[in-house]
């Protein structure tokens, strides 16, 4: 993630006062009707939870009830393309990600949306850091130790992944590209499988955004994690850079975007109230595991273009292919 941390401290300087002053909206008289934010994701996982979060702090400031409706289908086309086709009223929004956004371009040659033609980015909100952890037995305990490991056994060491162009799968070939080093990928059919071999010590490596609560429960190791600060749920926990190996970072990103025709200033509102419900105290501790990431329209579109360059980039270099 790159967005940095000056704009949040605004955003937490102001909250009180915005607090304290009518919404944008209610002195517009919008959102006359419900919100609804379609979710690409099924119920109960994080990109579901994420947005359910996000309605409970929103609802309040905009004096209408925030619905979640959940869309999943064809790696997250279906809730985008349902999304796209409403009415750009700003009471339709899509629950957009890193792998909506950024991944489906480049692994779906006949995506029928353009991620920033086909959408008017609003905010990126949460990001979900990615925990490098490994099997108990391995004989390393730190980045360091990892890299000199891979590197005297080339093409040996073994990383897990959820599935062929996954986070973590795209994620662990950053990785070896950045530290330089040779791996062999395994690909799960879902991160479930994958990390049940990792504890059995069946693969070596993963790159997890649940690995802190594994290494807790002593169940897998720790190293760092991918992002570009340390994060509030592993504060101990180095980043990559830290730990020596820059330019590994590697988050999943949530947010909302709109359909690409509403109203630029109706978008600026939208994303103004968005940031203020982001600093709301109640939903960092709900979310202890998350990182809170308020952003701008016009840092979500940055965003956009910079990790489908850099994954783009990664996947061609690996050669990756796509299930």
């Amino acid at each position: 993630m790159t967005l940095q941390s000056e704009p949040r401290r605004r955003l937490l300087l102001g909250a009180g006062l915005a607090a304290l002053l009518p919404s944008a909206w209610a002195q517009t008289g919008w959102p006359a009707k419900p919100v609804r934010i379609i979710s690409p994701y099924t119920a109960g996982g994080l990109g579901d939870i994420l947005p359910r979060a996000l309605a409970s702090v929103l609802q309040p400031r905009i004096g209408q009830p925030v619905l979640v409706d959940n869309k999943p289908g064809a790696s997250q086309v279906l809730g985008a393309q349902a999304a796209m086709r409403s009415e750009p009223d700003g009471l339709t929004l899509f629950w957009a990600s890193t792998t909506s956004m950024a991944i489906n371009p480049i692994a779906q040659k006949k995506l029928p949306y353009d991620p920033l033609k086909d959408f008017a980015p609003i905010a990126i909100c949460f990001t979900a850091p990615l925990y490098l952890i490994v099997r108990p037995s391995l004989p390393v305990k730190s980045v360091q130790e990892l890299v000199a490991y891979a590197r005297a056994n080339p093409g040996k060491v073994t990383f897990a992944s959820g599935g062929n162009g996954s986070t973590n799968h795209l994620a662990g070939e950053l990785f070896a590209q950045q530290a330089g080093v040779k791996m062999l990928h395994v690909p799960y059919k879902g991160a479930g499988g994958a990390i049940t071999d990792l504890m059995a010590g069946t693969v070596d490596i993963m790159f997890e955004g649940n690995g802190v609560e594994y290494a807790r429960k002593g169940q897998l190791r720790a190293l760092a994690v991918a992002s570009n600060k340390r994060t509030r749920a592993a504060p101990e926990l180095p980043t990559i850079a830290e730990a020596g190996v820059p330019g590994c970072e590697v988050g999943v990103w949530f947010g909302l975007a709109a359909p690409a025709a509403t109203p630029q200033p109706l978008v600026e509102r939208i994303a103004t109230e968005v940031q203020h419900a982001l600093v709301d105290p109640e939903l960092a501790r709900r979310l202890p595991d998350v990182e809170i990431t308020p952003s701008t329209p016009q840092q979500m579109a940055a965003q956009v273009r910079a990790d489908t360059a850099k994954w783009r980039k990664v996947i061609a270099a690996a050669n990756v292919t796509f299930d």
